[in-house]
C-alpha cells in the first residue's frame, strides 16, 4: 500500500500542527523556564529598584579556576553587591538551609534538585575573589518564581516573586563608597566572559562535566564524603587509576 497517498492528504490539512508542537515543546523546556523567570527578576529590579542606587547586571559568566560559572543577576548598590539566582518552579517546595537536596513535589511527581544555596555559593566565592570583596559585603539572594510553595521555613535569603526586593531593601547600612560602587560595575565588565552563544555552551558543557563527574562519585568510607574515580597524571603511578575528592 502507498501510504503517501493517505499521509500526503493529512499533512496538507494539519501541517499547522507541526510548528504547534514545537512550540509546546519549547515552552515546556528547563531553558525556556529559566530565561522566563529571569526575565520576571529583571523586569522587577528594573522598575521596582532605585535605578541611581541599584545597578542591575544580568546574565555574567565568569572564569573560575575550574571552567566558568554563570550568574543570573548582580545588583550592586551601596548596600553592598547581591548575587542572585532564579528559580522558575511550580509545585510545593521541601528543603533546609543544609540540605544538599531540595524536593519539588507536584501531585504525585516528586523530583529533587540542588540546594540552591548551594549552588549559589559558589557565584558568591567568585564574585568575591574578583572584586575583593568580604561576606559582609557580597550576599547570597535566591528567588522563586512561579506557581511554587515554600513548605518548610526557609531561611530570609530565600524568597518568593517580589519578596526579593524587601530582602535586598532590608539592608540600610553603607558597605560601598560610591567611588567603590563604580569600581565593582567596571570590574564585573572587565573581568566577564562575553555574552555569547560560544560563552553559553562551553558553560553547559563544563556543567554538564560536573554532572557527569557526580554520577561516577561514591563515597569514602573514612570520611563519608564524595569521591570519584581519577586518573593520575604525574608521579611514577601516571595512568593508574585513583580514588579523589569531587571537586563541585
Amino acid at each position: 500500500m502507498d501510504f503517501t497517498v493517505i499521509l500526503q492528504p493529512l499533512l496538507e490539512h494539519l501541517w499547522f500542527l507541526i510548528p504547534l508542537l514545537l512550540l509546546v515543546a519549547v515552552l515546556k523546556s528547563a531553558r525556556f523556564k529559566g530565561w522566563v523567570g529571569e526575565v520576571i527578576v529583571n523586569l522587577s529590579a528594573h522598575f521596582l529598584l532605585d535605578r541611581k542606587t541599584y545597578h542591575l547586571i544580568r546574565n555574567v559568566t565568569l572564569p573560575t579556576e575550574d571552567g566558568t560559572t554563570q550568574i543570573d543577576h548582580l545588583i550592586v548598590s551601596p548596600y553592598g553587591v547581591f548575587v542572585v539566582e532564579t528559580k522558575n518552579m511550580k509545585g510545593w517546595i521541601f528543603g533546609g538551609e543544609r540540605q544538599r537536596y531540595w524536593t519539588q513535589k507536584i501531585y504525585r511527581y516528586t523530583q529533587k534538585f540542588q540546594n540552591p544555596l548551594h549552588q549559589n555559593y559558589k557565584h558568591v566565592k567568585t564574585v568575591q575573589d574578583l572584586l575583593g570583596l568580604d561576606n559582609q559585603q557580597v550576599y547570597s539572594l535566591v528567588v522563586f518564581v512561579g506557581d511554587s510553595t515554600f513548605k518548610m521555613q526557609m531561611p530570609p535569603n530565600v524568597t518568593e516573586g517580589g519578596g526579593y526586593l524587601r530582602f535586598i531593601k532590608s539592608y540600610r547600612e553603607e558597605v560601598l563608597t560610591p567611588v567603590q560602587v563604580e569600581e565593582v560595575i567596571e570590574r564585573v565588565a572587565s573581568g566577564r566572559l562575553d555574552a555569547s552563544l560560544r560563552t553559553s555552551r562551553e558553560h553547559v558543557r563544563h556543567v554538564q562535566d560536573i554532572l557527569e563527574d557526580k554520577t561516577n562519585a561514591v563515597v569514602c568510607p573514612n570520611s563519608g564524603g564524595e569521591v570519584v574515580r581519577q586518573i593520575s597524571k604525574r608521579g611514577d603511578d601516571v595512568g593508574e587509576e585513583f580514588l579523589g575528592r569531587l571537586r563541585g
